[in-house]
């Protein structure tokens, strides 16, 4: 199994369609690949928005039509044929002249300098990688929960935002589709709404219109939920008028 077929294995990991020897070669993969953990992230809290939705039976041959038409269908990897790639680093190799592989030998003796500094940044994509993974599982149990209200609104700039609360678990997810970037030097902050009171919840991607945001904090008391623009980093208050306010579901 190529480390192309593992990145390919994202979509069929979210929802369990992996077999047992696939499913443990992706898990060992996972850690160790940011880009995968993202998308898989993503991907599980799509999948359980998804099973919010009203859902209608699939034809009793569906199964049989995706096999038969899967046997049609070949998945070639990115990039040239490896017989160019061959080609190519052969003549890669031949044009090397003696003074770049001296440059090459002594670039070789900087290495023990960065050998740590190579580590560090392994582990803190591993430990992100982990975080996303994390976060996807929380976000798919509050979607997926048995209690799970949901509330959407239209925002002030044309964007949907919805709400979905778990009182029993007492936590919350804000998904939202369209939203406009806010200006540079600054970021949406979500806010608890407690009877006027707000309380930060925690900072929306500033590079993303369509996001689903793992709210920080427990629910408790709060009756709804603000999103306001601050400063880089947040605010420890609101310093703005709020962009959007909703009430949670009942």
């Amino acid at each position: 199994m190529t480390a192309v077929d593992l990145h390919r294995m994202t979509g069929a990991y979210a929802l369990h369609a992996l077999s047992e020897e696939e499913n443990a070669a992706f898990e060992r993969h996972l850690p160790g690949c940011e880009p995968c953990a993202q998308e898989t992230a993503e991907l599980r809290a799509t999948a359980a928005r998804l099973g919010l939705a009203a859902t209608t039976a699939p034809p009793v041959d569906l199964r049989a039509q995706v096999l038969r038409r899967i046997t049609t269908v070949r998945q070639v990897p990115p990039g040239p044929p490896a017989e160019a790639l061959s080609v190519r680093a052969g003549r890669r190799t031949r044009a090397l002249s003696r003074w770049a592989l001296a440059a090459c030998l002594a670039a070789a003796t900087a290495l023990g300098g960065t050998t740590v500094w190579q580590y560090q940044r392994a582990e803190d994509a591993r430990d992100r990688a982990g975080q996303a993974v994390r976060t996807a599982d929380e976000i798919a149990a509050v979607l997926s929960a048995p209690d799970a209200r949901t509330r959407a609104a239209e925002l002030a700039d044309g964007g949907t935002g919805t709400v979905v609360v778990s009182r029993g678990l007492d936590r919350a997810v804000f998904a939202v589709s369209g939203m406009a970037r806010p200006p540079g030097g600054k970021v949406y902050q979500l806010w608890f709404d407690e009877d006027g009171t707000m309380r930060s919840a925690g900072l929306m991607d500033p590079g993303r219109s369509d996001q689903t945001v793992l709210m920080r904090g427990v629910v408790d008391g709060a009756s709804g939920m603000g999103i306001t623009v601050e400063p880089v980093g947040g605010s420890e208050h609101p310093t703005s008028a709020p962009v959007a306010l909703m009430g949670f579901p009942g």
